[in-house]
C-alpha cells in the first residue's frame, strides 16, 4: 500500500469502541458494577443496512452504549446468530488481541474491587513501568478479562505521564478510556495505514521489555514495540502492540465475523466519507460491508457508514457525522 502525498484521510475522533456480548444484561451489570460505566442507550436494531455493514444475515442486534467519563463503549448482543467464543489459550501477543485500557485514580482501590468480581487475571498483579523506559516510566498497570473473554487493562498515570484530563480531581475511582491496544505483525505496516492512510498521529514510542512487560502480559518472555497515535480531537486513541518476543502470535481467524465473542470494532468518525471510500478503494483496503452504506433513517448521530479492516485484520467502522 503506497500513500500519495495530499491524498491522506484525517480521523476526527474515535466515537466508540464495540464489543460483541454473549449476553447484553450479564456483561452491562458486569462494566456498572465492576468497573463503573453508566448505560446511556439500550436499542435494537435489525434491517438490511445493519445487515450490509457488518455483512451479516438478517441482523438482529440489541446495543447498549455504556459511558466512563467521556468515552463511551457498545455492547453488541446478536440475537438471532449463535456466538463464536474467544480461544481459551489467547495470548497477548496473539494477531487478535485487543484491549480497552481504563484510566484509574488509584490502581490499587481498582485492584482491590475488583477482585471481588473473580475476574480472570492475565497479569500476575498491578505492575509498574520501571523509570528507565522514557514513555511510560511509573505507569501503573494491570490487564484481565471481562466474563466474555474481551482484554481490558487497569492504568493509572503518574503526573508526568498521561492526559492532563486523567490527573484533575476526580470523585470517582475509574475514570474514562484511555485508548484501545491492539496487537499487530508489523509496525511499519500498521503505520503507513494509520499514519499515512488515515492520518492519525504519532504520539509515543517505546520498546518493552524485562520481567515487568511478561508480568505484565502474562507471557513467559515479553519484548514488544509499542507506538502510541492519536487523532484530531483528543480523545481515545490507538495503541499498536508488536511483539517482537514471543513472535509466534497467530492471525486473527478467517471465519470471524461481528457475531464472534473475539470481535472488536473501533467506531471512527472522518469529515468526508464519500471521499474517504474513493481513497480507501484506491489504496486496496479491505472492505466488510460493501463501501458506502446511507445510514439516514438508521442512525439519529450519522449519515453514511462502511466498515473496513486493517492489514491484521481489525475491523474499523468509519462513520460521518449529520450535518
Amino acid at each position: 500500500m503506497s500513500v500519495l502525498e495530499g491524498d491522506n484521510i484525517e480521523v476526527k475522533k474515535i466515537a466508540a469502541i464495540t464489543l460483541t456480548v454473549s449476553n447484553a444484561d450479564y456483561i452491562k451489570d458486569f462494566y456498572e458494577q465492576a468497573l463503573g460505566f453508566k448505560c446511556i442507550d439500550d436499542i435494537f436494531i435489525e434491517g438490511q443496512k445493519y445487515s450490509l455493514i457488518e455483512c451479516i444475515s438478517k441482523a438482529k442486534i440489541r446495543v447498549l452504549t455504556l459511558q466512563l467519563g467521556e468515552e463511551k463503549i457498545k455492547l453488541m448482543h446478536y440475537l438471532n446468530d449463535q456466538d463464536l467464543p474467544i480461544p481459551k489459550d489467547s495470548r497477548s501477543n496473539d494477531i487478535w488481541f485487543q484491549h480497552l485500557a481504563i484510566v484509574v485514580k488509584d490502581i490499587d482501590l481498582a485492584y482491590t474491587h475488583l477482585k471481588s468480581f473473580s475476574v480472570e487475571h492475565i497479569s500476575i498483579e498491578p505492575q509498574t513501568i520501571p523509570q528507565s523506559n522514557e514513555a511510560s516510566g511509573g505507569v501503573r498497570a494491570f490487564k484481565f478479562k471481562d466474563p466474555d473473554g474481551h482484554n481490558l487493562e487497569l492504568i493509572w498515570f503518574p503526573a508526568d505521564k498521561g492526559k492532563k484530563k486523567w490527573h484533575e480531581h476526580h470523585e470517582q475511582l475509574f475514570l474514562g478510556i484511555d485508548h484501545s491496544a491492539i496487537a499487530v505483525s508489523n509496525t511499519e505496516q500498521s503505520l503507513e495505514f494509520y499514519q499515512n492512510l488515515l492520518g492519525l498521529k504519532t504520539q509515543e514510542s517505546s520498546l518493552n521489555t524485562g520481567k515487568t512487560q511478561a508480568r505484565l502480559d502474562g507471557l513467559f518472555d515479553a519484548q514488544v514495540r509499542v507506538t502510541s497515535l492519536g487523532t484530531i480531537e483528543k480523545g481515545i486513541g490507538i495503541e499498536l502492540l508488536d511483539y517482537i518476543v514471543p513472535s509466534d502470535g497467530r492471525p486473527r481467524p478467517e471465519n470471524w465475523t461481528s457475531t464472534a465473542l473475539g470481535y472488536l470494532q473501533l467506531e471512527l468518525v472522518v469529515n468526508n466519507l464519500k471521499t474517504t471510500v474513493e481513497q480507501l478503494e484506491k489504496k486496496g483496503v479491505k472492505f466488510i460491508s460493501p463501501h458506502l452504506i446511507q445510514l439516514k433513517k438508521q442512525s439519529n448521530s450519522y449519515e453514511q457508514a462502511c466498515l473496513i479492516q486493517d492489514p491484521d485484520g481489525h475491523a474499523l467502522l468509519l462513520l460521518e457525522e449529520k450535518k
